[in-house]
Order: C-alpha cells, then structure tokens, then sequence
C-alpha cells in the first residue's frame, strides 16, 4: 500500500498526521525545512474561539492604509509592482465586507471550538506532553477611546454568537495582574480562550509521531506531480519520485505554489510575524492582546513571550528590524513597570503566516483531483485551528461524515 503524503510540516500537517495515525493510515511527512523551527514554533499559542472575525474584514482597509506610513505598524503591506500581490490586494479588498464577517463567524467559531475541545481531549491523553495547556482565557487591553469602541462593539458580537466576554475596567484588570501596573483604559477578557508553548507542542507531536511510525523528510523540496486521470500518482522532489496513495497540502505560505503545479488556483500570500522571549519579570499573568498594536502576550511562568505585526511578504523571511522594535515598544506603553530588554538577532523568531484573501483556511479536496487534500490558509490561527482542520482532514480523507460545515472553507473557491 502506498502511503498518503502530507506535504509541509507545520502544526496543521503534524495534526493531519496525527489524526490519520489514529485511523492506521500510514504517513509521510514532507516538508523543505529541517523540521526545527518554523513557523509554528514561535508564535504566540494562543487558542482563541473568540476570534471569530476573519483577516478581511471592513475595518482593516482603512487601519491598513494609515498602517502602510509606519515601518513600525502592525500592519503593513509594502507597496509594490508584484502580480501576486496586486491580485491578492484586490481578492482581499472584495472580501472586506460586512456580509463577508457575517458569513464566516459560525466556521471560524465552530472550527475554533472544536479545536479547543480537542486540545483538552490531547493534553489528557498525553499528560506527559508538557505543553503547558493554560486555560486562563485572553484580555485585549485598549488605551483609546476608538478602540475602547470597537472592543466593546466586538465583546457585544462575541456574546450574540454565543461566547463568553468580560468588559473590564482599570481597576478590574487589577485582578488579572496583581502585580504591576497595566495602563490601560479598559479591556475585554474572554474566559473561554488559552495559551501553550507552541514550541514544545509542535516537538512533542513530532516525537510522537516518529514513534508512532510517521516517517519524516525534510529538507525535501517539491518540484512537480504525476498526475494520471484527475489523480496524483507521485511527487517529484528534489531527493526522488515518492508516490502516494493520497496527497495532503500542508505547505503553509507556499501551498499556494504547490497548488499551481497541480493546475488550480489557491491565492495565497506570507504574512510575516515576530517574537522573543524574555524574563517574566514582574511577572504578568495573563495571556494578552494590546490592541492598538496588535501585540499578543503569551507567559509561561518565569518566561514571556511577546509576538506580533503582520507584514504580507510573499515568502520573503527577511528580518525587518523596524518591525520588531515596534512589538519591543509597546510593552513599556502598556506595563511600564516591565523590565523589557530589546533582543539579540539571533533571539528574534519570524514566521509566515499563510493568508487567505478572505481570511479563511482552505479544507477540503482540491478541485478536479479525487486524491489531493488540502489543509492550509489558517492566517495567525494555526495553531488555534489545527486539531479541529487535521481532525476533519482525517475524515475526508476516510470518507467519514464530517465533525463540522466547512462549505465556507472550500479549497476551490477562487477557481
């Protein structure tokens, strides 16, 4: 029997294997990189059903333009004569509408439930994990009155759709970090969101799975497919033909790329991301958003990690330095009393995030091919969304009834 190929290794292919695994398929993993650090690694493992509003959205056309001035902003898209980045503009732009959110809020909402449920089913079952699971929910912290409004619009949706939030005041966010000051006007907390060490997360799953008998190629680039009768026959990579049963697209910020080789359209752009540790010293307490920058905060005791700016580039990993030094100027704006240290290079983790022009993950089969999957496209949320998308990548891939809806997740969607 030939195995199914899951191409890319991030989170959301370990979870695709993982639950394929569980079936008795057998996997291998292929993926360009070495399978240490990527950009699942690093970001801010954060699990998050309250982010039930996709990327584009109305709003972030008007914030993204005024981001576009500022080398430091959390939002930047660098202008410039590029026919995949024009395209992906203009697909972004048309789906930057209020009937657009509208629709997607119950996929983002139930995929992003599912997955939670899921994580508590895992970190039960594998007790030995150490993903330091932390269900102490997610505080957006504003200091304007403009975002003070647009938070508490959102908390106001949020509880329409069934979740969770708290409005709190200064003195209220007190209880939350008892021990140092937060300047803030206000935030919005939602008990039902979570945090975990993406890093150890990701190095346990891969461990698991190589006992488990996933075998795993990295450093293996895809350079074309046989395909034969609206099937894929093998996978030409750079170290040989591997055929397959079954072909699973997990290649994150160049599923678009491999998409293309195999004849069908998947617009989709990298959306790089920053982060550093430092010491959690005074300590903060709970996982965070400081809204106007757009900075996630993610402690783990005596450790903190502080990510954040989406910059669309493609698949350029270049470290911008501006970027970084605007995540590293923020935490004093919100907690003065912190003792932030600018990091070293060598310090500094970045990731591309694969995005969507609409802001949805692509899950399903690929158009006009009976044995390739897709799994990709889940923007900031990979890590939020992986056990749910791996687990129903599993029951397409079985021909099982699917845990949840995912028409609005179809991978041929831009044909």
């Amino acid at each position: 029997m030939k195995p199914t190929i899951i191409i890319g290794g991030g989170i959301v292919g370990l979870f695709s294997a993982y639950f394929l695994q569980k079936e008795g398929i057998e996997v291998q993993v292929i993926d360009k990189g070495d399978m240490n650090e990527n950009c699942s690694t690093g970001n801010a493992g954060m699990i998050v059903p309250s982010h039930i509003i996709p990327l584009a959205a109305p709003g972030m056309i008007s914030k993204g333009i005024s981001w576009m001035f500022s080398s430091k902003s959390p939002f930047y898209i660098q202008p410039k004569l590029d026919a995949k980045l024009l395209k992906w503009c203009l697909l972004f732009y048309k789906a930057a509408t209020p009937a657009h959110v509208e629709r997607s809020i119950p996929f983002l909402k139930n995929l992003s439930l599912l997955s939670k449920a899921l994580y508590q089913e895992f970190s039960e079952e594998h007790p030995e994990s150490s993903i330091a699971l932390k269900k102490k929910g997610l505080m957006m912290v504003y200091q304007s009155k403009a975002m003070e409004t647009e938070e508490v619009e959102f908390a106001h949706l949020a509880r329409k759709n069934g979740l969770e939030a708290d409005i709190l005041s200064p003195e209220d966010i007190k209880t939350f970090e008892p021990n140092l000051e937060v300047k803030a006007r206000g935030a919005v907390r939602f008990p039902g969101d979570a945090h975990l060490d993406p890093g150890q997360l990701y190095s346990f799953l891969k461990s698991y799975l190589q006992e488990k008998g996933v075998k795993f190629l990295a450093n293996t680039s895809v350079h074309g497919f046989e395909k034969t009768n609206g099937q894929v026959k093998s996978v030409l990579t750079d170290q040989g033909k591997i055929e397959a049963e079954k072909i699973i697209l997990c290649g994150g910020s160049w599923s678009g790329e491999l998409a293309k080789m195999l004849g069908f359209s998947m617009p989709m752009m990298g959306g790089k991301g920053y982060s550093f540790l430092q010491e959690n010293k005074p300590e903060i307490k709970q996982a965070s958003i400081l809204t106007e920058m757009k900075v996630a905060v993610s402690p783990y005791g005596n450790h903190i990690r502080f990510g954040g700016t989406m910059e669309i580039a493609g698949t350029n990993e270049k470290i911008n330095i501006n970027r970084v030094k605007g995540i590293y100027e923020s935490i004093n704006r919100y907690y003065p009393s912190f003792e932030a240290k600018f990091p070293e290079k060598d310090q500094i983790w970045k990731g591309l995030r694969p995005c969507s022009p609409d802001g949805l993950p692509y899950i399903g089969y690929a158009p006009g091919l009976t044995n390739v999957l897709v799994n990709s496209g889940h923007s900031m949320m990979g890590v939020s969304l992986a056990p749910a998308s791996g687990k129903i990548i599993s029951e397409l891939h079985q021909k099982k009834d699917s845990s949840l809806e995912i028409t609005g997740f179809e991978v041929g969607r831009y044909q």
